[in-house]
């Protein structure tokens, strides 16, 4: 019976997920924002505490309103709304995942509103950042947030770290080859429809001073073909210069690049850093995912091929803080494309 009404849930048009989501004694579908805003409100039996960067408050807000702003600060709008889907339910098992893992369900701890965890704007910031667009846009990641209200994803009945970023080189990277830790749904797959993001190939110019300060070396010799070894996805996996080796990761933080895709040539006191990619590359890649739907994929299917061997599970709210889980494993099969 719950797989059935999850899926007459994916399956609804706007409007019907938006009743689905109201009390019973509602009769007309909410007309704006501020409405979306208080049924994601509803949906929440969990609150969420965010200490703020800029001014070191705690903003404490539902964990649904929390999805969608979280959605709304990391993925443009204008993607596909399968592929926003998926956003938030990376979203949503991230923070569910955090709350389990440091035991801040009964407590007030606090998560940032930065890349160290998500990134989190509320819905003024938003507001001031969007302008004319703000109504048409946060609809838009509201409807996908309630379309998937609730749903994380799950290996073996756990709650997954959801790694995500924007755009590959066209594989994903393994755990392993980035964090050093092996996970079993966070292996290397095909992603070809990141090469028509804007963020796809990148140049980097850096005065050789600058790298040898960062790196702590000494470059004596033109650098040429540095010796270096390659992951499975194609990354550096390590670069000598200066006569010392590097991990790709080592020099992709030190030297702020895109990623751990990299080419290196030297143009009279500058080495030139040819990137392909954009961020660590493990997980979902959020310009794979929008590729995905707009070739037709729904978001099961998006999640189910960037985490290996997930499943999508529903949170059993009467069992808070227990966060107990009910699978809900749908298969390509039985969910259609959207």
């Amino acid at each position: 019976m719950l797989l059935l009404a999850i899926t007459v849930l994916v399956l609804s048009l706007p409007t019907l997920i938006i009743l689905l989501f109201s009390k019973e004694e509602d009769t007309q579908p909410p007309n704006d924002v501020t409405e979306l805003v208080e049924i994601l409100n509803e949906e929440s039996e969990l609150t969420v505490h965010v200490e703020r960067s800029v001014t070191n408050e705690i903003e404490s807000i539902p964990i649904e309103q929390y999805v969608a702003s979280v959605v709304a600060s990391e993925m443009p709008a204008e993607f596909e709304l399968e592929a926003l889907k998926a956003q938030a339910l990376a979203a949503r098992t991230y923070i569910i995942q955090y709350l389990l893992a440091t035991g801040s369900l009964d407590t007030d701890q606090a998560i940032t509103d930065t890349v160290q965890h998500q990134v989190y704007k509320n819905q003024s910031e938003l507001k001031e950042q969007w302008g004319a667009d703000y109504n048409w846009k946060m609809e838009k990641i509201t409807g996908a947030v309630l379309a998937t209200s609730g749903q994380i994803l799950t290996y073996q009945d756990e709650p997954i770290t959801p790694a995500f970023f924007s755009t590959s080189n066209g594989k994903t990277e393994n755990a392993e080859d980035y964090w050093e830790n092996s996970l079993p749904y966070l292996v290397s797959v095909e992603s070809p429809w990141d090469v028509s993001s804007p963020r796809y190939l990148d140049q980097k110019s850096i005065p050789i001073s600058e790298v040898e300060s960062l790196l702590g070396i000494r470059i004596n010799a033109p650098v040429e073909n540095p010796p270096t070894t390659y992951t499975d996805s194609g990354r550096v996996k390590t670069v000598q210069l200066g006569g010392e080796f590097f991990t790709g990761r080592q020099i992709r933080e030190a030297l702020k690049l895109r990623s751990t895709d990299f080419e290196i040539e030297q143009k009279d006191d500058h080495l030139i850093f040819t990137t392909k990619g954009f961020g660590h590359g493990v997980g979902m890649s959020q310009y794979g995912a929008n590729g995905m739907a707009e070739e037709g994929k729904n978001y099961q299917e998006i999640v189910e091929h960037y985490y290996q061997g997930i499943e999508i599970a529903q949170l059993d709210e009467a069992k808070y803080p227990e966060l107990a889980l009910k699978s809900i494993v749908m298969s390509q099969s039985e969910t259609p494309n959207n």
